[in-house]
């Protein structure tokens, strides 16, 4: 018999129990984006947050985007990409360290971040700015879910992890899938799981479908 599927995301796929993970509130702090010569995107949310601006003032700058589905996203919407990350955080530190420390450069980011590629970023020299788009908070459906202890589980973010344990557990029994490392270090220790081999929902999905 298939094990359930449970996914804690803010986004839903129709093939598990789709369990929102975060209630997102945006911001709009007044931004000079005449300022920047690149902008760096992370996610959907910062996407989403942009309508709230005169697409005028920033849709020419390229952005540097921390993956495929992120600059998708951000190209439907009109914006145009600078470059396109794997789908780690961490990892952007290298694409920026492809352009001149002149650079100026705009994070428009979450309030709460578990990357640290700004930081690095900086001490080698860049100028990086940063705005906070959204804020985001547990949702009440994560906090009041519960789960079969033998089912799999699909946590897509640090944020994800932490708010289902405030009131759950992870059983031994459980299957549990991450898609990525930095989510993956937000564990409890002695966890066992797997990380998906692409940063994206559906292969996070595929996996748990083929796990015995």
């Amino acid at each position: 018999m298939q094990k359930k599927i449970y996914l804690f995301a803010t986004s839903k796929s129709k093939d598990a129990i789709n369990i929102k993970s975060l209630d997102v509130r945006f911001l709009k702090p007044e931004i000079d984006f005449s300022k920047y010569d690149y902008l760096i995107i992370t996610s959907k949310q910062t996407v989403k947050a942009l309508e709230q601006y005169d697409t005028k003032d920033f849709i020419d700058i390229p952005a540097l985007c921390v993956s495929p589905k992120t600059a998708n996203l951000y190209k439907e919407f009109g914006g145009k990409i600078l470059a396109v990350g794997d789908g780690y955080g961490d990892n952007l530190a290298k694409s920026i360290k492809e352009y001149r420390s002149e650079t100026k450069w705009l994070y428009l980011r979450a309030e709460l971040i578990a990357s640290g590629f700004v930081q690095k970023s900086r001490d080698d020299g860049y100028k990086i700015d940063e705005k906070i788009l959204y804020a985001s908070e547990c949702s009440k459906e994560i906090l009041d879910v519960r789960v079969n202890d033998d089912s799999t589980l699909i946590f897509t973010s640090p944020s994800s992890i932490e708010c289902f344990l405030k009131n759950n557990t992870i059983h031994p029994d459980a299957k549990v899938i991450v898609i990525g490392t930095t989510t993956a270090n937000c564990l409890p220790e002695g966890i066992s799981y797997i990380v998906s081999q692409n940063t994206s929902i559906e292969s996070c999905v595929e996996l748990a479908h083929n796990i015995k």
